[in-house]
């Protein structure tokens, strides 16, 4: 188990993490603050937003992305510390309708019929949630059927909620997102082996203000106890 040492005075973490992450990184940095003394502040949003945002010299300490190709950039213009970065959180796709009025979906192909008139994804072309979703369709051959009715959300809570108010027929979503909503019902669950490999790295950036600050708090993200909430929250955690 990763062990955090205690500051000698407590200091401010600024974390920059994917949307899907949300409720779980709440629920964390409780008992973090608690124990530490140090403060965590979040800004959430889609990864290829944050990448954006820390690449534009956003006050970031610790990026938390849903996907390698997003950190890989980031590495490539060394604007994260690559000893710090680790692959910690696995997660799998589902397809989910309004809880109370959803059709009935028994596989994802059947997206590409013509009773189904509008899927919710997020954006298939940048943001992780969206080209995990594009990458399976395309697998199973219903890509081309999907997208003209396929309306593109700014990130993976935004999907979820669109499908949860009866704005979209169903959505593709993360298992964790579905799981946190009362809202909608999950219709299919796409199988671990036969869906996209869903990574979640984690790195301190190499402009953080607050350096040992962002290292303890990835220390204690990757300890037992972290880990433990990932799962209560649906994350899987395939390397400990």
């Amino acid at each position: 188990m990763a062990l955090v040492s205690l500051p000698a005075a407590a200091e401010e973490v600024r974390v920059f993490a994917a949307a899907s992450l949300t409720d779980v990184l709440k629920d964390i940095a409780t008992d973090y603050e608690r124990s530490s003394g140090d403060r965590v502040v979040f800004n959430f949003g889609s990864s290829s937003m944050l990448a954006r945002q820390i690449e534009q010299d956003a006050p970031a300490d610790l990026f938390l992305s849903a996907d390698e190709s997003k950190m890989d950039d980031l590495q490539k213009s060394n604007l994260i510390d690559r000893k710090t970065r680790l692959s910690v959180l696995s997660n799998t796709l589902v397809i989910v309708v309004p809880a109370d009025r959803g059709m009935m979906i028994t596989s994802a192909k059947e997206l590409a019929d013509d009773r189904v008139m509008s899927v919710a994804i997020a954006e298939p072309t940048s943001v992780p949630a969206g080209i995990y979703a594009r990458e399976y369709l395309l697998k199973i051959g219903a890509w081309g059927r999907v997208v003209p009715k396929a309306i593109p959300m700014d990130n993976v809570r935004a999907a979820l909620a669109a499908v949860g108010s009866g704005n979209a027929d169903c959505g593709i979503v993360y298992r964790t997102d579905a799981l946190i909503s009362k809202h909608v019902r999950v219709a299919v669950e796409v199988p671990k082996d036969e869906g996209p490999h869903i990574s979640y790295p984690f790195a301190v950036t190499t402009s953080a203000r607050s350096p040992a600050a962002a290292r303890r708090f990835l220390a204690y993200l990757t300890s037992k106890p972290a880990l433990d909430v990932f799962r209560r929250y649906g994350f899987l955690v395939p390397h400990e």
